[in-house]
């Protein structure tokens, strides 16, 4: 089975056109705070992904370790990855928020992209940035960075628990990203996430008409006064059926 239908292909198109901001909410309102990876930026406005995680770590680099000839070697895990990655996953890269240096680049951003991967996501560097984000894969990085990832990383473990931007991430939990950044939803909540999202962001749009006609937001966000929930119920009957 492949990683996207085990996520849920209506799920993921739920979550791919729904704002972190709202999934940030929905995760808050189940206990979980530490969910929108730090210092993950789009490469350009208004690439989106949802996707499972794939993850790979990368440790400190060690001088009789990582030099160039290290990617003679053709079980280099970060070329592994790049050629494991199921299409429809998102790569998710533990850099340990060191933008000192690239994780990736454009060339294996094209690969991704050719074999149907959904994004990439770092809380590291990313060189030839101009390139990637001028690909249809969406990219999320701390920053351009030019020298190559051995400088300062060694690739180590594919596919394992990771820390990225300071969020655990396990694989096949749901990364969902857009122009504020990326957040991380557990694979088990993803599903009653995208449905309650769906709620939400309609509820939003209403509430976003309403203040532009002059509304007050006191008993509108939150909603706690009737007469608006009677509002927001006629309004949904109209634009949802």
């Amino acid at each position: 089975m492949s990683a996207v239908a085990q996520a849920g292909e209506e799920t993921l198109g739920i979550l791919r056109n729904s704002a972190t901001s709202t999934l940030t909410t929905l995760l808050y309102k189940r206990g979980l705070r530490n969910v929108f990876v730090q210092g993950a930026r789009p490469l350009r406005a208004g690439q989106r992904t949802a996707g499972p995680a794939f993850t790979l770590r990368y440790i400190p680099a060690r001088e009789d370790l990582d030099g160039l000839d290290a990617f003679l070697d053709p079980r280099h895990p970060q070329r592994v990855a790049v050629e494991e990655i199921p299409p429809g996953a998102v790569l998710v890269m533990d850099c340990r928020g060191d933008v000192s240096v690239a994780s990736a680049g454009s060339i294996l951003a094209t690969r991704m992209q050719v074999r149907g991967v959904a994004g990439i996501v770092t809380d590291g560097g990313l060189r030839d940035a101009s390139g990637i984000a001028a690909l249809e894969i969406g990219a999320w990085c701390a920053g351009p960075s030019a020298p190559t990832n051995l400088i300062r990383h060694h690739a180590l473990d594919i596919n394992a628990p990771i820390g990225c931007g300071g969020v655990p991430v396990y694989p096949g939990d749901i990364m969902v990203g857009d122009d504020d950044g990326v957040v991380c939803i557990p694979a088990h909540l993803a599903g009653e996430v995208a449905r309650e999202a769906v709620t939400m962001e309609r509820y939003e749009d209403f509430v976003l008409e309403q203040v532009r006609g002059g509304a007050s937001i006191i008993g509108l966000y939150p909603l706690t006064r009737p007469e608006n929930r009677a509002l927001f119920e006629a309004w949904l009957a109209r634009r949802h059926g």
